[in-house]
């Protein structure tokens, strides 16, 4: 399994550890078709509504989704940073996390302001930190690979 795999399945199990723990009806996917205005996205992570989880079939609404998380590799770097960003944020979408893992992880955690964007906050390896949104949870980016 490579890196981006493993940290896509351990990001995962942690948002949903984290929304399961705070009691919120949030289910966590990996890799599901998101239907924005400007046609259907593939994030790494989906935070969704469990309800409107549950009843999609091949893909779901950005309406019902809290947050997505793209996990860049050198191949997908640019559109991450630049073009999905807006089409999440134009869609409504809450929160948008972006995680880099070269040269060391490195997680950006955005939160939606105004419809075309997001503002981060860094969080870099062996820096845990403690979020409240969209749930309380504590993370640090270095515990995301081995």
């Amino acid at each position: 399994m490579g890196a981006h795999q493993r940290a896509s399945r351990r990001l995962a199990a942690l948002l949903q550890q984290a929304a399961d723990t705070a009691d919120q009806p949030l289910e966590v996917l990996e890799a599901v078709n998101v239907v924005v205005p400007d046609g259907m996205l593939i994030p790494d992570i989906v935070v969704a509504d469990a309800d409107a989880a549950a009843a999609a079939g091949l893909s779901i609404d950005a309406h019902d989704v809290v947050m997505v998380v793209e996990i860049a590799s050198p191949s997908t770097r640019v559109s991450d940073r630049k073009m999905k960003p807006a089409l999440y944020a134009t869609a409504g979408i809450p929160y948008y996390w972006r995680l880099e893992l070269e040269p060391a992880p490195r997680l950006y955690c955005g939160t939606r302001h105004g419809s075309t964007g997001y503002t981060d906050q860094a969080l870099t390896a062996g820096q845990a930190a403690d979020l409240t949104e969209p749930f309380p949870i504590t993370i640090d980016p270095a515990q995301l690979l081995r």
